[in-house]
């Protein structure tokens, strides 16, 4: 059988790893993206009581209410596109991630040697950009089925054709800005998951167990979710479209720095880290578990590409 490793996958074992990784992880931990998404798009609005509008005063209570009104299949509203949107951002983030850092080491860093912190968070950045402009339509279209009415909600192409519809095709790269701004995130996560992964490694001396790998994940995502999370809660905001008994009465919002300023000024400072502990126990439990996941998916998918490299050399030569 032909000598693959980790080390010699090519970007695209790397991406298939990372999104099953992905996919397992948000499966698991779904209903509370259901539950944050929501909580960062309650707002109070001049004109609408606050008796049209859901609220949710914690995630358990989220929970109790959407299991009230919608049932279970409320706490997964929008679970598909939610899927392909996290199998098409990690598959794109991981093999994007893969082929600016083997560029980076063919011609800067021959000698293989360690990156330095700043250029881990460029290169993540970088990988980051070029997937926000790839991924963004399917992050509009999970918000929308996510925090729309059940009686409103449609599918993922019934979505798609109602945005293009009535928005133009703009509409589905609603958030843009903020979300390349968001960028940083993934940086931030990757890069410091690096450094404390040859923390780890050098100084510890620990090896890298599914264990290690979600602690270690668990900080790096907690890290950069507070750092990034008022953009994060503008990017959902500019993202949502509020139910048609709303729609009249809800000024739309401008833009994230319109989202940040109405924010502040009606809930004050916090209110930028509104649903934040929601936000972070659900990136740092996917996160962590994707970490967790991804390696294990990854030796699976090394054994695969060995398999598939033997019978296309066994095709050669006959």
């Amino acid at each position: 059988m032909p000598i693959v490793s980790k080390e010699t996958l090519p970007p695209f074992g790397h991406a298939v790893a990372g999104s099953f990784g992905a996919m397992f992880a948000l499966t698991l931990v779904y209903p509370l993206d259901i539950i944050k998404t929501r909580i960062q798009v309650q707002a109070k609005h001049d004109g609408v009581d606050d008796k049209e509008q859901e609220h949710y005063n914690s995630a358990l209570d989220g929970i109790k209410q959407i299991m009230g009104k919608e049932g279970v299949a409320g706490l997964y509203a929008g679970l598909g596109s939610s899927l392909l949107g996290t199998a098409s951002t990690n598959f794109t983030y991981f093999y994007c991630y893969s082929l600016v850092r083997d560029f980076y080491n063919k011609n800067y860093n021959p000698g293989g040697g360690t990156s330095s912190a700043a250029m881990e968070l460029l290169l993540g950045a970088i990988a980051g950009a070029m997937t926000t402009l790839v991924t963004t339509p399917i992050a509009v279209l999970t918000t929308r089925q996510q925090t729309l009415p059940s009686n409103e909600r449609q599918g993922i192409f019934g979505t798609a054709t109602t945005i293009l519809a009535e928005e133009g095709v703009a509409g589905l790269w609603k958030g843009i800005r903020p979300s390349l701004i968001l960028c940083v995130n993934p940086a931030i996560t990757y890069g410091s998951f690096e450094k404390m992964k040859q923390f780890v490694l050098e100084t510890m001396k620990w090896n890298m167990t599914p264990g290690v790998n979600f602690i270690v994940g668990a900080i790096s995502k907690t890290l950069a979710t507070i750092v990034t999370y008022p953009y994060i809660m503008a990017k959902v905001r500019l993202q949502w479209k509020p139910s048609k008994e709303l729609q009249d009465k809800v000024e739309p919002y401008k833009g994230a720095g319109d989202v940040l300023a109405r924010v502040l000024k009606q809930d004050g400072f916090f209110g930028w880290y509104k649903g934040m502990s929601t936000q972070i126990s659900k990136a740092v439990l996917s996160q962590a578990l994707l970490f967790m996941m991804k390696d294990l998916f990854t030796n699976y998918t090394v054994i695969a590409y060995a398999l598939l490299l033997q019978i296309a050399r066994r095709k050669l030569a006959a």
